[in-house]
């Protein structure tokens, strides 16, 4: 008798600890699955426009220089009214920043950092990739200037207007000829 109890509860600790095994296996693959979206949220050095999954009043600035309202970016030290980042932003560019809090050299003066990055506009996300070590936020003051308009952006030089004119012509097309351009050239286009 004691060793039929002793099947029994043995094939009843079995059915159990199957069950038990059933239930485990769903809660690791969901804790894991959560370990891997924390770990990559805390990974991540870059940035979105639109604050991220988190987004708050501390998430990142975005300027957008643009035809009709070309900007200057100033970021003044409120504590003796001096400038300590000023960017006249080029018309067809965004500047993007973030403060850090804590994360700069001097725990009096300096105690933030920022960091920050010119892109071609517009542009969603991305790596912030300059630094600059910042006044604490209750002495920080974003002044953004507006230009006067119209600006247009500075031409670019891979796209630059072709004239069939002799003498605007490269070498390679005369009829003396010259060599042709190796392929990192942007001519023609």
């Amino acid at each position: 008798m004691d060793t039929e109890a002793v099947r029994a509860d043995r094939a009843v600790s079995a059915l159990a600890r199957e069950n038990r095994m059933r239930l485990r296996t769903p809660c690791s693959i969901y804790l894991l699955m959560a370990g891997f979206v924390v770990l990559s949220m805390a990974s991540c050095d870059s940035y979105s426009t639109k604050g991220g999954w988190l987004p708050s009043s501390n998430s990142t600035f975005t300027y957008i220089s643009t035809s009709s309202s070309p900007k200057t970016i100033r970021i003044i030290d409120t504590r003796n009214e001096e400038a300590f980042f000023t960017l006249r932003l080029p018309v067809g560019k965004q500047l993007t920043f973030r403060f850090l809090d804590g994360k700069g050299d001097d725990p009096i003066y300096t105690p933030d950092r920022m960091q920050w990055e010119i892109w071609d506009a517009p542009k969603k996300n991305g790596k912030l990739s300059n630094q600059l070590t910042v006044p604490p936020a209750a002495a920080r003051s974003i002044r953004v200037e507006i230009r006067p308009v119209p600006e247009w952006p500075e031409d670019d030089e891979r796209y630059r207007l072709r004239v069939d004119v002799e003498e605007d012509r490269p070498d390679h097309w005369t009829p003396q000829g010259g060599p042709i351009p190796d392929k990192s050239s942007t001519w023609p286009n």
